[in-house]
């Protein structure tokens, strides 16, 4: 359906200014966090106003995709919104940890409406190859979320209280509602479905939700013999959902795209993006604070050039593949670009310039952002218009996914790595940055060879993740974006029945 420039335009500023907003709640109560649990006094719950949230987003990913596609992308994403905005102004009105915790899932679900309708009113309302420019500017959304929110969070909680931290949506979420009733247009619905998936829908959910549960016990050593019941009890689920979704005449996820060598190599893509760099994101200003002696400020420096070089090569990418049709070069240079600097920082001695991480950073923040939103227009592409909401869900899903679970496999093994390797009468539990920053030069350099020990099988491991998305690059077959409205990409080899 296309707009004309005008009202593109304004969709692509309502969709940008949403997405921004839904991203910015992943980052934002980062650095409000203690002062949460020591105001409303759970401290036990405190990690849960955060997974809650991430884990509500992921787990509704596949069922908002297919209720976009059955009841059109705009009333899914305006009633995302206002449930987005109800839950904001519930969380800073919370008045015990409960309360807040519940407020978040319910955000976080409405969160994933956001994310996902976004990336599918783009693809409705553009051609394949306009779509990779307007996709990866609002997919930068989410590197502006990182770079500001945990700042902004911060300022907000010293000068105006942590509520405010939830507020600020509010006026901003109304601005937004106010355009996006104006620029959405009414987009094609389909038909309701004869037999809506509940049995996968329940499935899939008891699978991811004890999947996270039992991950993130058995990193943190907090129960092995829960954490195994969760993970069994995941196994079980996923298994039940595979079978399902394959018996189903409409599934949830459409497993038979993957059979279109397309679709199939653009997911594994976006799954290594979540698995090779999302995850590690997180750790390494630990890394850095330990192994190279810098202050918790300074090692802010090396995260924030990852996201700058993501985010310049998205949008770089995004503008290059719309004026030229051309994509399938940018994955293969992207993977390429990312394995090899997650090799070098495996082998870079700690304690080193720190400009030398940053700049090699940057590098695989490029390469990863060459392709971060590209592959979603190209796999959006590849499938029939009638399930644009369901195959963009699934390669949402897959790199939230991947980056999860990565994510507490790599705290595990930084936990257990530290506290194997520490000499005697030093505590994993209680050694902290200052504390080693205040020893003497002997323990400093034992705690910074631990670390660099620990970590370069860690950074060897996203390296040859990456190596082998260069496999999934060059799986994509050649060809280009298409100029024409709903048209399929011309790359794809083995078309997929709608």
């Amino acid at each position: 359906m296309p707009l004309s420039t005008v009202k593109l335009r304004l969709l692509v500023a309502s969709l940008l200014t949403v997405s921004f907003l839904g991203a910015l709640d992943h980052t934002v109560v980062s650095t409000s966090l203690a002062t949460i649990a020591g105001e409303l006094g759970a401290l036990e719950l405190m990690s849960w106003v955060v997974v809650g949230y991430t884990l509500a987003s992921t787990v509704l990913l596949p069922v908002l995709g297919k209720l976009g596609d059955v009841l059109g992308p705009r009333r899914v994403f305006l009633t995302s919104l206002i449930i987005f905005l109800l839950a904001s102004l519930a969380c800073g009105f919370a008045h015990d940890m409960t309360w807040l915790v519940v407020s978040r899932v319910v955000q976080g679900m409405s969160s994933a409406g956001l994310q996902l309708m976004s990336q599918t009113i783009i693809a409705k309302v553009t051609t394949p190859r306009e779509r990779s420019r307007y996709l990866a500017i609002v997919g930068a959304a989410f590197p502006i979320a990182i770079l500001v929110g945990p700042v902004l969070g911060g300022a907000i909680t010293d000068y105006w209280g942590w509520s405010w931290v939830f507020w600020i949506n509010i006026p901003v979420g109304v601005v937004a509602l106010g355009l996006a009733f104006a620029a959405v247009p009414k987009l094609d619905r389909g038909q309701l479905p004869r037999h809506y998936d509940v049995a996968g829908a329940a499935a899939f959910t008891l699978g991811l939700v004890t999947l996270v549960l039992g991950v993130t016990w058995a990193a943190d050593g907090s129960g092995g013999v829960r954490a195994v019941a969760a993970l069994v009890v995941s196994a079980i689920a996923l298994l039940a959902f595979f079978i399902i979704e394959h018996r189903v005449p409409e599934p949830l996820v459409p497993l038979r795209f993957f059979a279109n060598r397309t679709i199939a190599a653009g997911i594994a893509l976006s799954a290594i993006i979540g698995v090779g760099l999302f995850s590690i994101t997180a750790y390494l200003p630990t890394y850095f604070q330990m192994a190279y002696q810098v202050s918790a400020t300074v090692s802010g420096l090396v995260p924030i050039a990852t996201v700058l070089g993501m985010l310049v090569s998205n949008l770089l990418t995004g503008w290059l593949a719309s004026r030229t049709g051309r994509y399938r070069v940018f994955p293969i240079i992207g993977t390429s670009l990312a394995a090899a600097g997650l090799f070098v920082m495996a082998w870079l001695p700690a304690g080193g310039p720190l400009w030398v991480p940053m700049l090699v950073m940057a590098l695989v923040g490029m390469g990863t952002g060459s392709f971060m939103s590209l592959i979603v227009a190209v796999v959006q592409s590849a499938a029939p218009t009638s399930q644009t909401g369901s195959i963009t869900a699934t390669i949402n899903l897959v790199r939230q996914v991947g980056s999860t679970v990565a994510t507490a496999v790599i705290g595990g093994t930084i936990a257990f790595g530290v506290a194997a390797l520490l000499p005697a009468g030093l505590d994993a539990a209680t050694l902290t940055p200052q504390a080693v920053h205040q020893a003497v030069p002997a323990t400093q350099e034992a705690v910074a060879s631990i670390y660099g020990q620990v970590f370069t099988p860690i950074f060897m491991a996203l390296a040859v993740t990456y190596a082998i998305g260069i496999i999934a690059a060059l799986l994509l077959p050649q060809g280009r974006l298409s100029d024409e409205p709903n048209a399929a990409n011309t790359s794809i080899s083995e078309p997929v029945s709608a």
